[in-house]
């Protein structure tokens, strides 16, 4: 347990760097059901359009659910996976796709693949709020593109 949360700490301190943040943003009081309600709503119209089944999930501060959806016919899987997205980005305050291109830079980021839980794929986002992290939305089912498009349209689509 020592070693998953030195790593956690080491992963916390690079990714910011590496997607060439100044500092990750503080955390703030969780979301609201009702917000949840509405990034959900926007990444499922999102999914819709473009004829793709989809998991939805967020999470709080704190990485715990605050609402997930499945979309008819969605693999299982997804439900781990979206989950795993919207956890690790909010535990690192970072998009997971930043993870991702840490991993694929080759620059000595292997290490955080290491760390239990953490989701190097495309497809996590922080939900930003008054310049405060107040959770994060992961998105699975599709590629990791489709999945990082309908994460990215369910923030713009709420205005974070």
């Amino acid at each position: 347990m020592h070693i998953s949360k030195t790593l956690l700490f080491a992963v916390a301190l690079a990714l910011p760097a590496a997607a060439g943040a100044q500092s990750a943003p503080p955390y703030g009081a969780p979301i609201a059901l009702d917000a949840a309600k509405k990034i959900v709503a926007a990444a499922e119209a999102e999914a819709k359009k473009n004829n793709w089944t989809m998991v939805i999930t967020v999470v709080d501060p704190g990485g715990l659910l605050v609402l997930s959806q499945r979309m008819d016919n969605t693999q299982t899987g997804s439900l781990r996976i979206a989950d795993g997205k919207a956890r690790t980005a909010v535990e690192l305050r970072t998009p997971t796709k930043a993870f991702q291109d840490l991993l694929a830079s080759g620059s000595g980021g292997a290490f955080i693949a290491t760390v239990p839980g953490m989701v190097a794929i495309q497809g996590g986002e922080p939900i930003i709020s008054g310049g405060k992290v107040i959770g994060a939305v992961g998105v699975s089912g599709g590629s990791p593109a489709q999945d990082q498009q309908v994460a990215s349209a369910s923030l713009a689509a709420v205005g974070k």
